[in-house]
């Protein structure tokens, strides 16, 4: 299984940027998708999920300006980013917990990531 993260870039605060990822490879069945980041000297901290079944979770800090949504046919995952600002500055990667074939457990795969640069 391979996730490919693409559309990061630099924008100006207050611009937009669309995040896709395409997951592919041996996969049954996807339970959720979603991003994550990661800022120099911090933590990963999620960002947005689409999981089956149920709402989109978002953090507090993207709620309103960040917008997540799976293509299930495709088994992809976009994230538009609106209102951006310095502090969304970080690499964003791409996650899916799939199930890679009939009858196996469900894991978590992550994409290469993305920068993302938010200017002044």
């Amino acid at each position: 299984v391979q996730l490919q993260a693409s559309g990061g870039g630099l924008v100006q605060s207050g611009g937009s940027l669309r995040l896709s990822c395409a997951a592919s490879g041996s996969i049954f069945s996807i339970i959720s998708m979603g991003w994550y980041r990661q800022a120099r000297g911090r933590q990963r901290e999620s960002v947005a999920t689409v999981s089956t079944g149920t709402g989109p979770y978002y953090a507090d800090s993207v709620k309103g300006r960040f917008t997540a949504s799976k293509d299930n046919a495709k088994n992809m995952v976009f994230l538009q980013m609106n209102s951006l600002k310095p502090e969304d500055t970080a690499v964003y990667y791409c996650y899916a917990k799939l199930s890679p074939r009939f009858g196996s457990g469900f894991y978590d795969y992550w994409g290469q990531g993305t920068q993302v640069t938010v200017s002044s």
